[in-house]
């Protein structure tokens, strides 16, 4: 039973059979999983505990029960190898009425149906016996009761017998779980010349686009991609070659990808865009893959963040095909920028080559990409660029952020033009709160009055929040030209002022005209009148 519980249960939980000797406090078996705890109770009573007879089964029963509540079990499990009559069942159902314990049993159907889902565990108690009576036969070895060695033995034997199969071919075997897999192989370097094997593959319908792409793909241009063509796309396979081999098989998912590929190494490379004979610009990668098919050679190549594919004909007037793909996860803004880079003389089209220190391996003209994919791109690098600067500012390196909200990128566009030294219209800063001190003055009660004033606000501090981090840019000031004290909180303060409670007044100061309030570093004001900037930043209207 301990066997079967192993099987029963996955890896993550902890299963312990208990030591009965001493008393074993009502539990066999005990199975933690997560934080659930199932008890087994074994009783090897063939025959039941029907009321009449063996009166005591059902006592010991009980107290098996009651010793193993004591642990605190969400399920009790009782395991007997017989049927149980109803009376039994109720029997051990009732043991839980009222408490919050699941009583389930596992009786000779149960058991018989998991002995049939792992016979190896059967066998595995009953090879004794078996050989016994092997040895009558002179097969001790068919038991592998030698262990590891006597199943090396039979591989073996087991493989010359394969090999005496063809005089070309042989295939060689192995077992994972219940799959045995043959990998063909030929018994000298000619065998596919003097016994060729040809496979036939029989559709019903023309392939769908992907699946014929992925196939043109790997057997024109020898990319190193698994294809697969799954069950109903192969009506039949037919195999033609030794007859141990040959036949046709029907009901068949099909896969293939190259046995091996023509780069036993990474070799260095470098991606070079030419204009005519001249070389506009060279990154550096890593070449990954070489192949060939029908049609002509493949080529893969990894550069930082990005990888690149290309498919290259063998007629020269056929066009080459290039894939470029990049990832900026886990880069900081200065090699996302080089990454980006890359990506926009990709998508800008025109002449390229990949040279390794042998010479080129090949090269081909891209066609320029929609002007969408270039906007897209050049939104792209106008934030890198921005956090770029912002993190030298403040000396807070760390990766692009997975995501970013309108209101962090319009953030973090006002704090690279801050620390460019421009003045700038935070669209955020429609009114601010200052506190008054108690002191009076014509100029204060103006104020208070909702007359219009220059309005000049120091700030010591002043940060913006992207992906959850604080970037502290330095000392501000917030201004405008025009602001106005709003009129409920002007009254207030106007009242407060007149009684003597001015001091810690709260007022409200918006500009004039719906407008926001201006920001610019303190280390950049110049004495003069500071125009604000315009943000440029695509999709967003500009404040004012």
């Amino acid at each position: 039973m301990e066997a079967v519980v192993h099987r029963v249960y996955d890896a993550a939980a902890r299963v312990e059979a208990v030591n009965g000797r001493g008393g074993d406090d009502g539990i066999d078996i005990k199975v933690t999983h997560g934080s659930r705890l199932v008890i087994f109770q074994l009783k090897y009573y063939p025959d039941g505990f029907p009321t009449t007879a063996h009166r005591g089964r059902r006592k010991s029963i009980k107290e098996s029960f009651a010793r193993a509540m004591r642990s605190g079990p969400q399920e009790w499990v009782l395991v007997v190898p017989c049927v149980l009559t109803p009376s039994e069942r109720a029997f051990v159902h009732s043991l839980a009425d009222g408490l919050p314990a699941e009583v389930v049993v596992w009786d000779q159907t149960k058991l018989d149906a998991l002995l049939a889902a792992h016979a190896d565990v059967e066998a595995s108690f009953t090879r004794d016996q078996l050989f016994d009576a092997a040895k009558v036969y002179g097969q001790e070895r068919a038991l592998l009761m030698d262990g590891i060695a006597d199943v090396s033995a039979r591989v073996t034997a087991l493989g010359g017998q394969v090999d005496g199969l063809d005089a070309h071919w042989t295939t060689d075997f192995a077992r994972q779980n219940d799959t045995v897999v043959h990998t063909l192989r030929g018994k000298h370097p000619r065998a596919h010349e003097v016994a060729p094997i040809v496979i036939t593959l029989t559709g019903n319908d023309p392939l769908a686009p992907e699946q014929a792409e992925a196939v043109r793909r790997s057997l024109g241009y020898g990319l190193d991609e698994e294809v697969v063509l799954p069950r109903g796309v192969v009506e039949k396979m037919t195999i033609t070659g030794p007859q141990f081999l040959a036949g046709e098989q029907r009901d068949v998912e099909v896969r293939w990808g190259p046995a091996e590929t023509a780069l036993r190494i990474e070799v260095n490379a470098d991606l070079v865009f030419l204009d005519g004979d001249q070389v506009t610009a060279s990154y550096p990668g890593t070449l990954k893959h070489l192949g060939r098919g029908s049609t002509g050679r493949s080529v893969r190549m990894e550069l930082a963040g990005s990888r690149m594919q290309l498919l290259m004909p063998d007629d020269p007037e056929a066009v080459a095909s290039l894939k470029f793909a990049f990832s900026l996860e886990g880069l900081e803004p200065a090699a996302a920028l080089r990454v980006l880079r890359v990506h926009r003389r990709v998508a800008a089209g025109g002449a390229f080559e990949i040279r390794t220190s042998e010479g080129v391996l090949g090269g081909g003209e891209i066609p320029p990409s929609p002007e969408a994919v270039h906007r897209e791109s050049e939104h792209l690098q106008l934030f890198l660029e921005d956090l770029e600067v912002v993190q030298r500012h403040c000396e807070q390196y760390f990766p692009v952020p997975d995501e970013l909200t309108p209101d962090e990128r319009v953030a973090m566009r006002i704090a690279r033009l801050l620390v460019d030294g421009h003045c700038v219209v935070s669209p955020f800063m429609s009114r601010v709160g200052i506190t008054l001190n108690g002191q009076d003055s014509p100029a204060v009660r103006a104020l208070l009055g909702g007359e219009p004033q220059a309005a000049w606000l120091p700030c010591e501090a002043f940060a913006v929040q992207v992906s959850g981090r604080r970037l502290e840019l330095g000392p501000v000031v917030v201004f405008h030209p025009e602001a106005a004290v709003e009129p409920d909180s002007g009254d207030r303060a106007l009242a407060t002022l007149a009684a003597g409670h001015g001091d810690g007044t709260k007022v409200s100061l918006r500009p004039v005209g719906g407008e926001r309030f201006r920001l610019v570093l303190q280390r950049s004001i110049t004495g003069s009148e500071m125009t604000p900037v315009p943000l440029r930043l695509p999709g967003f209207p500009e404040p004012r």
